[in-house]
C-alpha cells in the first residue's frame, strides 16, 4: 500500500453520495471500509476490487455494532484516515405533524448515529496522530424550509457538534469538515419518510419539482478536494447553496442588529468593580 493511499470509513455506502464516494476512491487507488444495512449491495464492488473494499453491515442507530465495526476497518487496514458520516435519511412533516417515534428515529440516525461513529473513530485517529472526520450534513444544516422540521433539527444539531469537535481535536492533529449539499439527484426526496398530514399544512409543503438538483456524481471530485487539502475547511457547500444561504445569514443578522437595544437592555446594570 502506497503511503498516500488513504483508508476511508464510510456510512451509507448502499446508495446515494455513500455510494458514489466508495466507488470513486476505490477507482482512485484507495481502501475503504464501506458500512450499510445490507452489505450485499456492494457485492459487484467487492468483485471488482477485492481486499481494497471491506463490506461491513452496519446500523449506526447501535453503538454497540458502530464501534465493532470502525474497529474492524483500522483492524483490517491499519489506520483510518477519513470517516465519513453519510447514513442519514430525511423526513418531511410539519412540526405538529410529528409523532414521537418519528422524531426520534431521526434524531437516532442522523445525530446520534454520526456521534456514534466520531467517538469509535476519535481514539484511533488519536493514537495516529492524525484523521478527518467527515459530517454529510446539509444545506438544511444552516438554513430552514418548512415542513423539515425534524431533518432540520438533526443537521443543525451535527452542525454544532462537528464545529465543537473541531475546536476539541485540531491540536490532536484531527481535522473536522461538515460537508452541506444541497438538492441532488439521489433519490433523498423520494425515499424520505413523512408524517400522516394535517390539511392545514399542505400550503406550506415543500415542492420536490421545484428544486434544482445537481450531478451527484460531481461530488466524488469536490469531496477528494476537501479531504487532500493541507487545511480542509470546517465547512463547505457540494451544490449552488451560498447565495440563498448567504441572504438567510443577512436577514439574520439584521434582525439582531434591529433588536440589539433589547438584547442589551436585557444585560441588566453592571455594578462598578469594588476597590
Amino acid at each position: 500500500m502506497a503511503t498516500n493511499d488513504k483508508v476511508w470509513f464510510i456510512t451509507g455506502a448502499s446508495r446515494g453520495f455513500g455510494r458514489i464516494w466508495t466507488e470513486a476512491a476505490l477507482q482512485r487507488g484507495d481502501l475503504v471500509a464501506a458500512t450499510a444495512r445490507d452489505p450485499r449491495t456492494l457485492d459487484d464492488l467487492a468483485a471488482t476490487h477485492g481486499d481494497a473494499l471491506l463490506p461491513l453491515r452496519l446500523d449506526v442507530t447501535d453503538r454497540n455494532a458502530v464501534f465493532e465495526a470502525v474497529r474492524r476497518a483500522a483492524d483490517v487496514f491499519g489506520r483510518l484516515d477519513v470517516v465519513v458520516n453519510n447514513a442519514g435519511y430525511g423526513h418531511f412533516g410539519a412540526v405538529e405533524e410529528l409523532t414521537e417515534a418519528e422524531i426520534r428515529d431521526q434524531m437516532e440516525t442522523n445525530f446520534f448515529g454520526a456521534l456514534w461513529v466520531l467517538q469509535a473513530a476519535l481514539p484511533i485517529m488519536r493514537e495516529q496522530g492524525s484523521g478527518h472526520l467527515v459530517n454529510v450534513s446539509s444545506e438544511g444544516g444552516v438554513r430552514t424550509y418548512s415542513g423539515v422540521g425534524a431533518y432540520h433539527a438533526s443537521k443543525w444539531a451535527l452542525e454544532g457538534l462537528g464545529e465543537t469537535l473541531s475546536k476539541e481535536v485540531r491540536h490532536l492533529g484531527i481535522r473536522v469538515t461538515n460537508v452541506e449539499p444541497g438538492p441532488y439527484g439521489t433519490g433523498w426526496l423520494e425515499a424520505g419518510r413523512r408524517s400522516t398530514p394535517i390539511a392545514v399544512y399542505d400550503p406550506i409543503r415543500p415542492d420536490a419539482a421545484a428544486f434544482e438538483r445537481g450531478d451527484p456524481a460531481a461530488t466524488a471530485a469536490a469531496l477528494f478536494a476537501v479531504v487532500d487539502a493541507d487545511e480542509p475547511p470546517l465547512r463547505v457547500f457540494f451544490g449552488r447553496s451560498f447565495e440563498p444561504v448567504r441572504a438567510q445569514h443577512m436577514a439574520r443578522i439584521a434582525e439582531w442588529e434591529r433588536w440589539q437595544d433589547v438584547a442589551l437592555s436585557a444585560f441588566g446594570q453592571v455594578a462598578a468593580a469594588h476597590g
